[in-house]
C-alpha cells in the first residue's frame, strides 16, 4: 500500500460536499481509505488514528483542505488524487443546473438571487453563526446545516429570527421541506393540507413520506435543530413554525414532531396547541399522552400513527388496514421456525436517530432488555456500543461512528462491516435495518450494502445457523432513488420489506420471540 497527504491552505468546502465526494474516492478501483475533509481536530484525529497524519497535516488548520489517499499502487494513487481534484474544481466553478454562476461570498450570491429569501449554511461551527446573524439582518430565514454551533448562539440566533419574523432552521438541522422544495436530506413528496414541524430529521421524513405513500401531501416541513426542545432554547422555532403554519391558508392540519421536551417546553408549546384554530398532532416519542390531549392535541405515539392522524384530520373517510397480510405472517412464521435455539436478539443498526428511537419504542415492551445509544431511560442506555449481548438498537449516524466520516445515508457501507459483525453472532436472531431515499442520500443505498447482506446471510449458513434480516425502505416512488426498485434488491435475496419503521421493528420482534401477535 502506498499513501499520499495534500493540504490545501484556505480551500474551504462544505462538509455535504467532502461528505458525498469521500464516498465517491472510496469506489474507486484500487483506493483502500480515503479521507477528504477540513483540517478540524477531530478530522486531523482520524487521520492519526488510521496511519495517514504527517507533520504537516498535524499542524493544518481549520480553513486548510485534507487530502489524504491510501492505495494499493501508484496509479491507483494518482487516479483518486485527480479525480478528487476534478470534483472539487467543479464544484468551485463553472454554472450550476439554473444558469447561475458558481460564488464564493454570502454578498456576492445575493447579487446573483436579489429575490432570495431563503439561505442554506453549511461552514465550519465557530463561523456559522456569524454567517446566519448576517442572513438574518438582510432579512433571510436561514437553515443551518451547520453542527458544532454554541447552545449560545443558537437561542440569540433564535430570538433574532423570531424578533424579525424569520426561521432559524437549526444548527444541525439536516430536513426541511419548503414550498415542495426538498432541501439538504429531504423526498420528494406530493402537495397537500398537512403542515409538519419537527425537531428530527428522520422523523420529519418518515411522516412526510406516509403521508405521501397515503395518498396525500404537505405544504412545508419545517425543520428546527435537535437542540430547539431543550431547557435552554425553549422551543423557539418549533413555536414560530407553529405560527407560519396557523397563518398559512394551504394549511389544514399541523403536526409537531420530536423526542420528548423538557417538561416546561412541553407546557409552553401545548399552551400555544391550545390556541389553535386548525387541528394539530403531537408526535412527542414517549412523550405524555394525557397532557398532549389535554391541550386538544391529538397524541400519536409513533411516526405512522402521527401520519394516519394528520390524513383522518383531512379526510374522516379515509380507512387504515393495520393487519400484516395473511403473506407476511406466513414469511414470518418460516422465519422463527429456521432460527437455531441459540438465537435470540434483534440488532438494529439504523441510520436514522429517530427512526433507531421510534423502534425503541415500539420494541420496549415486546421483548426484555433493549439496549440503545439513543436511549434516555438509564436502564435502556447502551453504554459500549461494541457490545453486543442483549436486543440493541444503534444509531449509526450517531458522531462516534462518523467522525471524520460520511454520514450512513451518504455512504451505507459504514455499517457493513457491523453487520457481518452481528451475522458472525451465535446470539443474533434478526438484523433491523433502514434505507433511506431521496436528496442526500446515496443514489443507490440498498445496492451499496446488496453484496455485504448476501454475505452476512451466508455466514450464518455455513455456521448452521438463518438469519434472518427486516428492512423498511424510507422513500416515496417519485425519490429518484426509486422505492419500488429498492425495495425489489431486497426481497430478491429473502429479506423482508416492512410498510414502516414501525412495522418493521414489530415484526423483528415477532421473529425474535417467535411469536406472531
Amino acid at each position: 500500500m502506498i499513501t499520499k497527504v495534500l493540504i490545501e491552505k484556505n480551500a474551504y468546502h462544505d462538509s455535504v460536499t467532502l461528505m458525498s465526494l469521500s464516498s465517491k474516492v472510496l469506489s474507486q478501483e484500487g483506493v483502500s481509505d480515503a479521507v477528504v475533509s477540513m483540517a478540524t481536530q477531530m478530522n486531523k484525529d482520524l487521520l492519526n488514528n488510521i496511519g495517514l497524519a504527517t507533520e504537516e497535516s498535524q499542524s493544518a488548520t481549520e480553513n486548510d483542505l485534507i487530502i489524504a489517499v491510501k492505495a494499493i499502487n501508484e496509479e491507483a494513487l494518482e487516479n483518486a488524487i485527480n479525480f478528487i481534484k476534478e470534483e472539487l474544481t467543479s464544484k468551485k466553478s463553472g454554472k450550476n443546473k439554473n444558469g447561475n454562476e458558481a460564488v464564493s461570498t454570502f454578498n456576492a450570491a445575493l447579487n446573483e438571487l436579489p429575490d432570495a429569501n431563503l439561505v442554506i449554511i453549511s461552514v465550519p461551527g465557530e463561523y456559522a453563526a456569524r454567517e446566519a446573524r448576517q442572513a438574518l439582518h438582510k432579512g433571510l430565514n436561514v437553515m443551518l446545516f451547520s453542527d458544532n454551533v454554541s447552545i449560545e448562539d443558537e437561542k440569540s440566533l433564535k430570538e433574532l429570527g423570531a424578533e424579525k419574523n424569520l426561521l432559524v432552521m437549526g444548527p444541525d438541522c439536516g430536513t426541511s421541506m419548503i414550498n415542495n422544495t426538498g432541501l439538504c436530506f429531504a423526498n420528494n413528496v406530493k402537495q397537500g393540507g398537512i403542515g409538519l414541524v419537527a425537531a428530527s430529521g428522520t422523523g420529519l421524513q418518515e411522516v412526510a413520506v406516509q403521508i405521501d405513500r397515503m395518498g396525500y401531501g404537505i405544504t412545508h416541513a419545517i425543520g428546527t435543530g435537535g437542540r430547539d426542545l431543550s431547557e435552554q432554547i425553549g422551543g423557539i422555532m418549533m413555536l414560530e413554525g407553529l405560527k407560519r403554519l396557523q397563518a398559512d391558508d394551504n394549511t389544514k392540519v399541523i403536526t409537531l414532531i420530536s423526542k420528548p421536551p423538557s417538561k416546561a417546553v412541553q407546557e409552553k408549546i401545548l399552551n400555544k396547541v391550545k390556541e389553535s384554530t386548525k387541528p394539530i398532532v403531537v408526535c412527542f416519542l414517549d412523550g405524555d399522552k394525557n397532557e398532549v390531549e389535554a391541550s386538544g392535541a391529538q397524541f400519536a405515539s409513533n411516526l405512522i400513527e402521527a401520519a394516519k392522524l394528520s390524513i383522518l384530520n383531512l379526510d374522516e373517510s379515509v380507512t387504515f388496514n393495520d393487519d400484516l397480510s395473511n403473506e407476511t405472517i406466513n414469511s414470518l412464521k418460516d422465519e422463527m421456525n429456521r432460527l437455531a435455539d441459540s438465537q435470540k436478539y434483534i440488532k438494529g443498526l439504523f441510520c436514522g436517530g429517530t427512526l433507531t428511537a421510534e423502534a425503541l419504542s415500539v420494541l420496549r415492551n415486546s421483548v426484555k432488555v433493549i439496549q440503545s445509544n439513543v436511549a434516555k431511560k438509564a436502564v435502556e442506555k447502551l453504554s459500549d456500543t461494541a457490545s453486543s449481548d442483549t436486543h440493541i438498537l444503534l444509531d449509526m449516524g450517531d458522531d462516534e461512528f462518523t467522525k471524520g466520516k460520511p454520514h450512513p445515508m451518504i455512504e451505507p457501507n459504514l455499517r457493513n462491516e457491523r453487520i457481518l459483525k452481528e451475522a458472525n453472532n451465535p446470539n443474533t436472531a434478526v438484523l433491523l435495518l433502514d434505507f433511506e431515499l431521496g436528496y442526500g442520500s446515496h443514489v443507490d443505498p440498498v445496492g451499496e450494502s446488496l453484496e455485504t447482506l448476501i454475505e452476512a446471510k451466508n455466514v450464518a449458513e455455513k455456521a448452521g445457523r438463518y438469519l434472518s434480516i427486516v428492512a423498511y425502505v424510507c422513500g416515496t416512488d417519485s425519490d429518484k432513488q426509486g422505492l419500488a426498485d429498492q425495495e425489489r434488491k431486497l426481497t430478491d435475496i429473502g429479506i423482508l420489506v416492512a410498510k414502516s419503521n414501525a412495522e418493521a421493528s414489530k415484526i423483528a420482534g415477532m421473529i425474535a420471540n417467535k411469536e406472531v401477535n
